[in-house]
């Protein structure tokens, strides 16, 4: 009997790894920079473990495709909070990896206290990578008129020009990212163990948790959505610095954070224009940049074409996967491609597990034809690999969004990965062959064209553009 673990990269790693080896899993190679998903235990020869990003593991364990998972408090309960009957036990909390979810307001904004929030008329935006938890809150609070707006992350970035309220995590008894105040406390998070239900009732696991069983748990239960959301008193001493709107005809600018914040900053820097507060370890989401009539904030770049097609934004940093991906979901949206910056050049490509000796989409449409079992295909892009197999004709498909390492999801729990990749080296290194490339994907510069077409700003956007064209054209051979 092979029992199944789902297990965390990202921030619980190291904690979760010293906690394994405490427990005799005995599970190699599980550390920061590991090279490899696969886990294999040396103690315990029926466990196998997979590391996932930690949004991902309550999703895997409900459906079945895992026996255990350990992950945060805060991405069970976002599930539960949408699916509140889903075959999810919460076995133990592990008492590291705390944290605290809270709602938060800019300081000087309209709504800084929770009792504003409530009487408020609305319509209140909130945004966050927790929108069930955010819709919770809302409905707890009887709020008269609210939207709710999910982000792949950066959402302190956005109150309070943006949303009134961000949904978003931070440490105990601190001020949130972006000088944010935190208004009402969700729940507090830490590392838990959770399984499947039916693995739980059917599944002898006592070996693999008997140890796990001998370290104390803190008792934490499972609470957002009741008394969890508890009003923080605002504290006397908080002043936050007003934001600076500018006039209707100054330009926001979004910039992104991640793998294309140095390709960015190399941009800026050709084209001479100098930014403060931006750098590849910074946390400041409102850089000063050396523009005239522009202000800028930092987010991340697979909510960009969606944030400009909204008006939130004039212009723009994403890559073209991203633009595509937007356009795919939606295509008369309002959003224009305005510069190929020629950088952060990857590949969009459709990828199988090589022990499948599929080699082309030909031979895969006939693998998954008529009697076949549906085909599985995992992506953060989930409108271009819809896209992918409906104009290939791929039968009968269900379509898996991840997170994060994709690359763990094929063979096992998915049959084609649509991916990014520079090289192609770490497909090769999961054992995985490309069969398809899609598209080629490079930083671009994107433009809300109404924003273009508008008296005040387009002229100064048209300016801006000519800036970095001229950056670009310089590390053109």
């Amino acid at each position: 009997m092979t029992i199944k673990i789902a297990l965390p990269k990202g921030r619980l790693l190291a904690e979760t790894a010293a906690l394994l080896d405490k427990c005799g899993w005995g599970l190699t190679g599980y550390h920061e920079g590991a090279r490899v998903y696969r886990l294999l235990s040396g103690t315990l020869p029926h466990v196998q473990a997979r590391m996932f990003h930690e949004k991902d593991i309550p999703i895997q364990v409900v459906m079945g495709n895992y026996d255990l998972g350990i992950c945060g408090l805060d991405w069970i309960e976002e599930l539960l909070a949408k699916y509140p009957t889903s075959a999810l036990v919460r076995v133990k909390n592990l008492g590291y990896g705390g944290s605290v979810l809270h709602m938060a307001a800019y300081p000087s904004g309209a709504l800084s206290t929770l009792e504003a929030v409530k009487a408020s008329a609305g319509p209140i935006r909130i945004v966050s990578e927790y929108p069930n938890l955010a819709e919770a809150f809302a409905l707890r609070y009887r709020l008269k008129r609210f939207n709710i707006f999910p982000v792949w992350g950066a959402a302190e970035a956005y109150p309070p020009e943006n949303a009134e309220l961000a949904l978003i995590s931070g440490n105990a008894g601190e001020l949130s990212p972006g000088n944010l105040m935190p208004l009402c406390k969700i729940l507090d998070s830490s590392a838990c163990l959770v399984a499947n239900r039916n693995s739980w009732e059917n599944k002898d696991l006592s070996e693999v948790l008997a140890a796990v069983n001998n370290e104390p748990d803190n008792g934490q239960r499972l609470s957002a959505g009741t008394e969890a959301m508890m009003a923080i008193p605002a504290p006397g001493a908080v002043h936050g610095k007003p934001a600076t709107t500018g006039d209707k005809n100054t330009i926001w600018l979004a910039l992104p954070d991640g793998h294309q914040q140095k390709h960015t900053i190399n941009l800026l820097e050709q084209a001479g224009i100098g930014i403060e507060g931006y750098h590849a370890r910074g946390r400041n989401s409102r850089p000063v940049i050396d523009l005239e009539n522009v202000l800028v904030k930092v987010i991340r770049p697979q909510d960009m074409p969606l944030q400009v097609a909204n008006g939130n934004f004039d212009i723009a940093i994403s890559g073209r996967d991203w633009l595509r991906e937007h356009r795919n979901a939606f295509p008369l949206s309002p959003i224009t491609e305005l510069l190929d910056l020629q950088s952060a050049r990857v590949r969009i490509v459709a990828v199988v597990s090589a022990d499948t000796g599929i080699t082309t989409i030909d031979e895969l449409r006939s693998r998954y034809t008529g009697s076949s079992p549906t085909l599985r295909i995992a992506s953060e892009y989930v409108n271009i690999a819809d896209n992918f197999a409906r104009i290939h004709h791929l039968g009968r498909y269900h379509i898996i969004p991840t997170w994060g390492a994709s690359e763990a999801f094929v063979p096992e729990d998915a049959d084609v990965l649509i991916e990014n990749t520079e090289t192609g080296q770490t497909l090769v290194r999961h054992n995985l062959r490309i069969i398809d490339t899609l598209f080629e994907s490079t930083g671009c510069l994107i433009g809300n064209t109404r924003s273009i077409n508008s008296t005040g700003k387009g002229k100064r956007i048209k300016q801006i553009t000519a800036v970095l064209r001229s950056a670009v054209d310089k590390n053109i051979p």
